[in-house]
């Protein structure tokens, strides 16, 4: 970075969801992933499973994976204004035939896939892009009405630094890779709680 590393700020707590809960998401996902892929309406979940932790507004994201764990889709749905339940029904929906990077989910695939969700916290803002953790942070970075977002650990796996995922993320808002070395572009990060399916063997 630019300037000297400075402490990394506080991000608000993950959220916290049972095991039950997980469960149930999880659930809920890969039945509207089935659904998606068979053109049916996404499912509800039932009014008496739906506890405080699910009915909480909270951004979420679903990924799928094949079995040798490619991505075959991800899509998050923003709205923090939406219980965490429903915001999971309409990502699971569009990572399974939303993706423009992808095909559609076929209806003999669905058996076949991993589903990992992300629930986001609350995000705050990162004053000095020094203290950046992209392991550990979600990063959000908005300019001029252009916007894009990555979830924590994404880049390292690729063999991106902290510099390399900020680049990253402002390349897929469509500005300039050194848009977040600049006063006016907006930069916030975020914990996200991450639970997936096992993978088949």
């Amino acid at each position: 970075m630019d300037r000297p590393a400075s402490s990394a700020p506080t991000v608000g707590t993950p959220p916290d969801l049972t095991p039950e809960e997980r469960t149930l998401l999880l659930d809920l996902a890969r039945a509207c992933v089935a659904a998606a892929a068979a053109r049916l309406p996404a499912p509800d979940l039932p009014e008496e499973a739906i506890t405080p932790g699910l009915r909480a507004p909270r951004a979420a994201f679903v990924t799928l994976r094949d079995r040798e764990g490619e991505l075959r889709g991800c899509i998050g749905h923003l709205d923090d204004t939406q219980p965490t339940w429903e915001n999971v029904r309409t990502a699971a929906r569009g990572a399974a035939v939303g993706d423009p990077r992808f095909y559609p989910v076929a209806p003999a695939e669905v058996s076949s896939l991993v589903i990992d969700v992300n629930v986001l916290g609350d995000a705050v803002d990162l004053p000095d892009p020094a203290a950046f953790d992209p392991v550990h942070h979600g990063v959000i970075v908005s300019r001029d009405g252009l916007r894009a977002l990555l979830l924590p650990n994404v880049g390292p796996p690729l063999g991106w630094d902290a510099r390399e995922t900020l680049d990253a993320v402002c390349r897929k808002a469509g500005l300039p890779a050194s848009a977040w070395r600049h006063p006016g572009t907006s930069i916030r990060v975020f914990a996200t709680t991450e639970f997936a399916e096992d993978r088949p063997t």
